[in-house]
């Protein structure tokens, strides 16, 4: 009988360690949830002679371990795209029973150059040398991020990792597509303003300033909208306000940055975006979708609540409903339950809190929180559509004011010229 030592959650949401003597890992983790914990991980306990043997041939594993020092080194950011295709064919393969490790060298040699392939062949020799699948990708924080391992390490722990992977690719494959129509709606209207102000600026730049000058010659006084249109010439073209109106998204966008560097900075830029009319609606439903899933991916995968709402919070990505879900650990942890807290932020809309709770009542959290994310995901693609349709008459009405702003600036001199040679 073998020695394992294993980390789980208490029945309050605590991290505990320990060891249990069992024949096999199932065994172990059994004996775990008998004692009331829910274990997060299981391994055998080492020999003082290097328990590498014990995984099939300990030489072999220290040989290969010293051959391969890159193993220790972090893989940058991988593609989202990519990343979701190895999860979904890592799944299929684990459902095929193939061993681990024998999955990750097929998709390895699969996958074409690049750092996604860096990535599976160190998280393969990490797991030849006796590492889990989870340990092997903690070590890229990068390329699998702290949601992908921990619903990895659960899936170990249960022992139904192929079915992890694959809820895991639904959860990638649906956040994905969200934030594809989110940003495909957007591309139209920044196009069109971004070449609308560019030819704006070519105008004011190189066309009106030839105009002035046949002003000038006429030694008459213009008139107020075209001298506010010269002024604006001049501010483009000579004092190079064409340069600040280049550089000022940059500017803003770096000074949003640096904000958002501290807590309280990132709280204030996240409630603004939440005060924006129409895109503030699309930002919070977008953020009530994402955690909704990702809560719900992690409690159907058998993550502790408490850990499952940590993970989420960190990956929320909107600060306004980070601290919402930290009010509700708290709340959690001290006995209360997941929709008081959640009502008493007043973040998300009543029938996402009833659904919470009934989900409570009913023991059917995670998929009542899957519902919540559909439901949300239907009505931001319904809002950004709605966007969309009402950008296009507000682009051609702005740009139509300008542009008869300028024609009526250039021509109002000429009208007076030709009444001043008529009288």
């Amino acid at each position: 009988m073998a020695t394992y030592q294993y980390e789980a959650m208490n029945s309050t949401g605590q991290g505990v360690k320990g060891e249990v003597s069992a024949t096999t890992t199932e065994e172990a983790i059994a004996k775990i949830r008998a004692q009331g914990d829910f274990p997060t991980k299981v391994r055998e306990k080492a020999e003082a002679k290097g328990g590498a043997a014990r995984r099939g041939g300990g030489s072999r594993a220290r040989k290969g371990a010293s051959a391969k020092p890159s193993s220790r080194r972090s893989v940058g950011r991988v593609s989202k795209k990519l990343l979701t295709q190895f999860t979904r064919q890592l799944s299929t393969l684990q459902d095929a029973g193939l061993p681990i490790l024998r999955a990750l060298r097929i998709l390895e040699q699969q996958q074409k150059p690049g750092m996604l392939r860096i990535a599976i062949r160190l998280v393969g020799d990490d797991v030849e040398g006796g590492a889990t699948l989870s340990e092997a990708m903690a070590k890229h924080p990068k390329a699998f991020d702290q949601l992908y391992t921990n619903m990895v390490q659960a899936g170990e722990a249960g022992g139904v990792l192929d079915l992890i992977l694959q809820r895991l690719a639904d959860f990638m494959e649906k956040s994905q597509a969200l934030r594809r129509k989110v940003i495909g709606a957007m591309i139209y209207p920044i196009a069109v303003l971004s070449f609308s102000m560019l030819i704006l600026m070519g105008i004011m730049k190189f066309v009106i300033p030839k105009f002035k000058k046949i002003f000038l010659d006429f030694d008459t006084t213009l008139p107020g909208p075209t001298v506010a249109l010269m002024a604006i010439s001049d501010w483009v073209s000579e004092q190079n306000g064409w340069l600040i109106i280049l550089v000022s998204p940059v500017a803003i966008w770096l000074i949003l940055k640096l904000i958002r560097q501290a807590p309280s900075g990132r709280h204030a830029v996240d409630k603004l975006k939440l005060s924006i009319p129409i895109m503030g609606q699309i930002v919070g439903k977008s953020a009530i979708a994402r955690f909704a899933r990702t809560l719900g991916t992690l409690l159907s995968a058998g993550v502790p609540i408490l850990e499952a709402l940590n993970i989420t919070r960190e990956t929320a990505g909107n600060e306004v409903y980070s601290r919402a879900l930290l009010n509700v650990h708290n709340a959690i942890r001290e006995g209360e339950s997941f929709a008081g807290p959640l009502r008493q932020a007043k973040v998300v809309d009543p029938m996402v809190v009833n659904m919470i709770d009934v989900g409570e009542e009913t023991g059917d959290l995670d998929k009542m929180l899957v519902k919540v994310a559909d439901t949300y995901d239907d009505e931001v693609e319904t809002l950004v559509g709605g966007l969309v349709s009402l950008l296009e008459p507000v682009m051609v009405i702005v740009l139509g004011v300008v542009v008869g702003f300028i024609v009526i600036a250039l021509f109002l001199p000429l009208v007076k010229l030709i009444q001043s040679l008529q009288s």
